[in-house]
């Protein structure tokens, strides 16, 4: 028996070394990997390739090495940032002769979609050709697209040119049946963030805000698309209206939405064509990346770039591997402190891309900006989403720009609390007694609802958090808190509406954004630098044993669904008061 046990111990200790072993040297070998894949150089007469399918994301994370053969899905992101910066640097450098746009299931919002297809066209000054080629387009790829000299689709393609649409969630029948009603406290004529938990349908002012703002958005996407082919608008409605996107794609070609159609041999001879070549020689944008110079940047006199993408919450609750999904607000308060404290840092820019989330969490991000902008220029720069808390952040900043397609606004307040007791003791048959000292000693207990005197209380809560919101937005953009009360009550507005009543400067880029802060901190020539620093592939491929794996396979998998979906099952985890948009656009 002992010679048995000897042997057993022998084999699980070799077991133990031999995983060890292995561990180690995968460790090593992606660290090999990392250090030697920095940056490759890019050959005479390249093409810069931009593949529109994924999800545009403001900064999409480093790749984690060897990912996909251990059965990770990192998803597909396509990072605004670098792509931008390729574009900016494609257009100087002599060795690439033009942009290949690969067209594809591209999902993004539309004030990012604006922002890389003016890059776009400004990239067409360099004289250089662009060339778009599609198997399929979806409405966000064929919207960038859509600027190219030479528009290419497959002969069996599609073009998904379809309008816009906005399609609420209502979760109110589903709660009734599992015994859970929410207890609503809110003000705001337009704050209709609650209507999914205790509506079946919109309600009259959120149909009319939508209805606006939906409108809005695509009346300047037509436009640009219109603009683009040379046919009016009305044309562009029209073939729209007629469901476009499954009509014979010769007709795509004779109604100009498209120049030609071709296989994918036949696009690789026209750039072959165009560069003079035997072989057409492709270059990432991650190529085009000058990383000894962003080296040297981080520690010489710039701006800064900072990044605020995602939900607001008090204390981080996710990890993911397919890019930031939150503002931490402590976090961000400590990063715009070291900001503040930094002499190479001469102004800052907020890039900002947030439906909002938790009010108090917002109001220390305020009070954060407040003390950055009394040492520096601060300049934000909205993205798809600035509303609500991510108005909160933005409205104290010394100058303000969106996109026109921006959503913004949403100034108004709620609480919402889940109400289980029906669930509890009808459905289960749990039951419960209570011994107190105090009135307030059982207050947001599980076992009932509000009562009349606690009910009261939250809502003067709320009102308080409203009229605080009001004044920061009346102290920040020089407006009386009458006048921002009759253009707040929670309602959405897109970027041109907003700068039409005030609640923007300008219309403008994050390059736009950069340049007012440059001439605020009087800088001729700014560098930029991008903060905070992008999680490693390490730190990443840790995140997978803290369950990032699954919310980022979750997040890919239910695509719009995601966020509402979580929301509502973190509800009970969540601040009591909420500066949110109103709910979930679901733009599509």
């Amino acid at each position: 028996m002992k010679q048995f046990f000897k042997y057993v111990l022998a084999t699980m200790v070799g077991i133990m070394l031999t995983g060890i072993f292995t561990f180690v040297l995968f460790f090593l070998l992606m660290t090999v990997v990392a250090l030697t894949s920095g940056g490759s150089t890019v050959q005479k007469h390249s093409v810069l390739q931009l593949t529109l399918d994924g999800t545009l994301v403001e900064r999409a994370q480093e790749r984690i090495p060897f990912a996909e053969v251990m059965g990770m899905d990192q998803g597909n992101d396509i990072g605004l940032d670098v792509t931008l910066k390729a574009i900016k640097a494609a257009a100087e450098n002599n060795r690439i002769d033009g942009i290949y746009i690969e067209g594809g299931a591209l999902a993004a919002d539309y004030a990012s979609i604006e922002e890389l297809r003016r890059a776009i066209v400004e990239f067409k000054k360099s004289k250089k050709f662009v060339i778009a080629y599609g198997e399929q387009f979806s409405q966000a790829a064929y919207y960038v697209a859509a600027v190219a000299d030479t528009v290419m689709l497959n002969p069996s393609g599609m073009v998904d040119v379809h309008g816009i649409a906005s399609q609420p969630i209502f979760y109110k029948e589903v709660l009734d049946k599992v015994g859970v009603k929410m207890q609503v406290f809110r003000v705001g004529t337009y704050k209709s963030a609650v209507e999914p938990f205790i509506a079946t349908e919109m309600s009259p002012a959120n149909r009319e805000q939508v209805t606006a703002y939906v409108g809005g958005i695509w009346e300047d996407v037509a436009k640009d698309i219109a603009d683009a082919r040379e046919i009016s608008t009305e044309r562009l409605n029209q073939l729209v209206d007629s469901y476009i996107a499954l009509s014979e794609p010769k007709q795509l070609v004779m109604e100009k939405l498209v120049d030609k159609l071709a296989y994918i041999d036949q696009v690789r001879a026209t750039l072959r064509a165009l560069t003079g070549q035997d072989k057409v020689r492709f270059a990432r944008p991650a190529d085009l990346m000058d990383k000894d110079a962003d080296a040297v940047k981080s520690v010489s006199d710039h701006i800064a770039i900072y990044y605020a993408e995602g939900e607001i919450v008090d204390q981080a609750s996710t990890r993911s591997i397919g890019g930031a999904t939150e503002i931490v607000g402590k976090n961000v308060v400590e990063d715009l402190d070291k900001l503040a404290n930094d002499d190479h840092v001469k102004a800052v820019v907020l890039r900002v891309n947030s439906p909002g989330g938790s009010a108090f969490a917002s109001e220390q991000m305020w009070r954060a900006v407040q003390l950055l902008k009394a040492k520096k220029p601060v300049v934000v720069s909205m993205g798809g989403l600035a509303a609500s808390g991510g108005y909160y952040l933005s409205c104290g900043a010394d100058y303000i720009f969106a996109e026109p397609t921006t959503l913004t606004g949403s100034i108004g307040i709620f609480g919402l609390v889940p109400d289980v007791s029906g669930l509890l003791t009808e459905k289960i048959g749990v039951h419960f007694d209570i011994v107190k000292t105090n009135e307030a000693s059982d207050f947001g207990t599980v076992s009932r609802g509000f009562n009349p005197g606690e009910s009261a209380a939250m809502q003067a809560y709320v009102e308080r958090g409203y009229a605080q919101f009001l004044n920061r937005v009346s102290k920040g953009r020089n407006k009386s808190v009458a006048d921002v009360d009759s253009i707040a009550q929670g309602r959405v507005w897109t970027g041109r509406q907003a700068l039409g009543i005030g609640l923007v400067d300008k219309l403008g880029s994050l390059d736009d954004a950069v340049a007012e802060a440059a001439r605020r901190a009087k800088i001729e020539k700014p560098a930029t630098v991008a903060y905070p620093a992008p999680k490693s592939w390490l730190d990443q491929f840790a995140s997978v044993a803290a369950g990032g794996y699954m919310e980022n396979h979750l997040r890919q998998s239910l695509g719009v669904l995601y966020r509402p979906l979580r929301f509502a099952a973190t509800i009970e985890g969540r601040d009591r008061l909420q500066a949110r948009i109103a709910f979930e656009p679901n733009l599509n």
